[in-house]
Formats: structure tokens, C-alpha cells, sequence
């Protein structure tokens, strides 16, 4: 257990409670947030899970409303018009706009009360569109998932560079890391604040990292139940990290 993460409260949010048109995909990422949950209450986390298309934009304010920190985990592509981009676009999945907007306006609660966040795969473009960013709609399925196959074969193991003297090179203690991933967006024009301080094999953005708040955001999933040993534990623990620092100011 991580010492400062003693009852504080740790909201975990996903994008739908369920997908009625999705079985197979929706068991499998309600599997890794489970995991993610378990392994969150594990190091001493009080964790909520929340799903923001069920409560939308208000509810899913008030539910956060005492968080000491934030998680928003992965799921499907967001809206185009949250980003000014167009529909239409090739691998374009189903959207939850409900849900898009919901979390976006979690992320911008957060930056105005400086509540740390961590952004996995869909969370991570999530904080970026929120401060105003871009995504990239589509790039080459090589090395980044794996198609045409059941959807818990999707992910794909590869090496991401991460910036030296960066918070999450210092978590790690490295400038390559192995990961996990399984996406065909990424981070195109960052939002105001962020900075990318992790690269994939072909240059595309894989982790950012805000200027001058607690706010984290990586484009791969350590709670892939074949993700590197402890890779998750160090995203949680520098959260902590960041929660208590937030706390000892207040």
C-alpha cells in the first residue's frame, strides 16, 4: 500500500456502463478497468467507479465533486466536434458524445481546482481535446494494434521514448519503456499546456505531460492484463504522489 493514498478518494471513469451492440469489446475493456480499479484499491486508493454517458455532464460532475484524483480510462473515439474534425474518417468507431463531453468538462473541473488526472488511451486524448488539442483521425495499424482479429488480441507490444528529466521518465527511471497499446488515433496539436514527453517507433505522440498542473496522459494501457509487471503501480504511485503534494498546499 502507498502510504499517501490513505483514504483519498480516487475517481475512475469510464465511458458507458454497457454496449449493448458490442458484447465482446465491452467485456474487454470492463475487464481492464476492473483491473486497473483493483489494482488502484490495492495501493490504498478509496476508488468510484463512474461511467460518464450514464450520468452526463452534470451528474458526472457532482459525482467527482470531492475526487482527490481523477482517472479516465480508455473506450471510443471521440466525437469530431469536440475537436473541430469531420466524420467519416477511416476506422471511425461508434461515438458517446454524452459521454465525450462529460469527461472533457471533468478534465477542465480538474484543471481549474489543480486535481491530479491520469488519461489512459482514450483518457489521454481526452485531456488533450479538453485544453483545446487535436487528434490525428487515423494512422497505419502497424505497431500501435493489431486488426482483423478477436478483440482481446488487439494490443500490440512496442517500445515508446520517453523524455529525459520528464515526470514520467523519473517514474520509470528510463528513457524506453516496453508497452501495450491498441489505438488508430493519436494526439496531433497539443492543448494549452501540454507538452509530449513520449514517442512510438514512428514518431507519433504516446504520453504528455501539463506544464505546470498534475495532469498525465499516456496513449497505452498498463492495466492490459500482458502489460509489463508493476507498470501501472508506477502511473497510480506518481499519482499519489501528485495528490498529496495538491493536499499539503490546500
Amino acid at each position: 500500500m502507498t502510504p499517501n493514498t490513505v483514504d483519498r478518494r480516487l475517481v475512475m471513469v469510464e465511458v458507458t456502463s454497457q454496449r449493448e451492440n458490442s458484447a465482446a469489446y465491452d467485456a474487454y475493456v470492463r475487464t481492464m478497468i476492473d483491473r486497473a480499479a483493483a489494482e488502484a484499491r490495492a495501493s490504498g486508493w478509496d476508488v468510484t467507479q463512474l461511467s460518464a454517458a450514464d450520468l452526463g455532464v452534470d451528474g458526472l460532475l457532482h459525482a467527482a465533486d470531492h475526487a482527490d484524483a481523477v482517472v479516465i480510462m480508455g473506450g471510443e473515439d471521440i466525437d469530431p466536434q469536440f475537436y473541430d474534425g469531420e466524420r467519416g474518417y477511416e476506422g471511425e468507431s461508434y461515438h458517446f458524445e454524452v459521454a465525450d463531453a462529460a469527461q472533457i468538462e471533468l478534465v477542465r473541473l480538474a484543471v481549474s481546482r489543480h486535481i491530479p488526472v491520469l488519461g489512459i488511451c482514450r483518457g489521454h486524448q481526452i485531456i488533450n481535446v479538453a485544453l483545446g488539442g487535436t487528434l490525428l483521425q487515423h494512422v497505419d495499424d502497424a505497431g500501435h494494434r493489431n486488426i482483423d482479429l478477436p478483440v482481446e488480441y488487439a494490443l500490440v507490444e512496442h517500445p515508446v521514448r520517453l523524455e529525459a528529466g520528464s515526470a514520467l521518465g523519473d517514474r520509470f527511471g528510463r528513457d524506453h519503456i516496453v508497452v501495450q497499446s491498441a489505438h488508430h488515433q493519436v494526439v496531433d496539436r497539443l492543448g494549452a499546456g501540454l507538452r509530449a514527453v513520449g514517442w512510438a517507433h514512428d514518431g507519433h505522440i504516446e504520453a504528455i505531460e501539463h506544464d505546470t498542473l498534475p495532469i498525465t496522459g499516456v496513449q497505452w494501457h498498463p492495466e492490459a492484463l500482458l502489460a509489463p509487471a508493476g507498470q501501472l503501480r508506477v502511473l497510480l504511485d506518481g499519482l499519489a504522489a501528485q495528490a498529496g503534494a495538491v493536499l499539503e498546499r490546500a
